[in-house]
């Protein structure tokens, strides 16, 4: 298999940790680039060839908060999402956000929370969001096993990139895996390491491994409209999410996600924004059928779906104005009035307040 590697040219200080109190950030969107020719191609290795080993075991642990993150509920979560809605496959799947690519391209600086952010540091941050939830503590078993599971994942992607077969993952310290795998000298095997340096691969083209985030999608050429998005939603979404978009829920779990609601991800969530949605539903909607909307279908339905009252921001400072003025931007619905509700105005809930 040929490699394929694009550049990443900024490169940053390494700063791995930071006080908890500085994880109140302006939610940034995932990664939105070009897609990459031959990228849906790159998976890791099978799950069944994780090893079983304690360090192995991490990695299991890891897979199974992923695909059942409800695992959690009530510690962490507190809405009816798992982390595989939106990390597709289990996390494994390319163009949709896969956990492997990601490992790779922390410890970063993020404008929005002003510091170099460490891997697991993005993995809090998904629970304060996404999961609508409450941060694992710094160091955590949680976090440990989900930094080893995207080890895991990013580590076997890169040999299946360079044709290399059946080889062993070197275990790593949970400070390791806890930092990211976007350092100098990183410890990969000794195979591996030769063929990056053969095709002169580098942190920061690795930063960027082909398949990280959502494929780009450009602006349509119509302005997205809430009345055909609600159009769309009915003929290609509503089977999965249910004409409430209240998802589906089969033996009292919901097997598929409520998109709004108090039981979906939050207003300070990444996938709260039009742009990111549209990006994922373009590349990856209706599920096992990518790029079957045209790209202003998929605009429109992400302004419908996205233009539904969901949980608070956590963020929350003394009023939706201010919120709005302070953490969030023109690529969302907050604060607006539609359907003569104020997005925005749920109450916090209590467990906003933990952290």
């Amino acid at each position: 298999m040929k490699p394929i590697l694009t550049l990443f040219t900024l490169l940053f200080s390494l700063n791995a940790y930071a006080n908890q109190s500085d994880l109140i950030e302006k939610q940034p969107s995932l990664p939105s680039v070009e897609k990459i020719e031959g990228s849906d191609s790159l998976f890791p290795y099978e799950l069944s060839t994780i090893p079983s080993t304690p360090f192995g075991d991490k990695v299991k642990r890891g897979y199974q908060l992923m695909t059942n993150s409800q695992s959690m509920r009530n510690k962490y979560v507190f809405n009816e999402q798992n982390c595989t809605n939106c990390h597709l496959s289990s996390g494994r799947l390319p163009n949709a956000a896969p956990m492997g690519a990601s490992f790779f391209a922390y410890p970063a600086y993020r404008s929005k929370n002003k510091h170099v952010n460490s891997y697991q540091e993005r993995v809090q941050g998904c629970f304060r969001y996404s999961m609508n939830g409450v941060m694992p503590t710094t160091d955590s078993d949680v976090l440990v096993d989900f930094s080893a599971y995207a080890y895991w994942l990013g580590v076997t992607t890169l040999y299946n990139m360079h044709g290399l077969e059946n080889l062993s993952v070197p275990e790593l310290s949970d400070k390791q895996l806890l930092a990211g795998g976007k350092v100098d000298d990183f410890p990969f095997h000794p195979e591996l390491q030769k063929a990056l340096d053969k095709v002169g691969s580098t942190v920061e083209t690795r930063a960027k491994m082909p398949g990280r985030g959502f494929p780009k999608l450009d602006k349509p050429k119509l302005t997205p409209d809430y009345e055909r998005g609600e159009l769309v939603f009915r003929k290609h979404c509503a089977a999965c999410h249910g004409s409430d978009g209240q998802g589906k829920e089969v033996a009292g779990i919901k097997s598929l996600p409520p998109l709004w609601g108090k039981n979906s991800y939050n207003w300070g969530a990444g996938m709260h924004k039009f742009s990111t949605a549209a990006a994922f539903i373009y590349e990856n909607m209706p599920l096992g059928k990518s790029v079957q909307l045209t790209k202003q279908q998929a605009w429109d339905v992400a302004t419908f779906m996205n233009s539904h009252e969901r949980p608070q921001d956590p963020r929350f400072k003394n009023s939706i104005a201010e919120t709005k003025k302070i953490y969030q931007s023109k690529d969302s619905a907050y604060g607006e009035t539609i359907n003569g509700v104020t997005l925005g105005s749920s109450p916090l809930e209590e467990h906003h307040q933990l952290n």
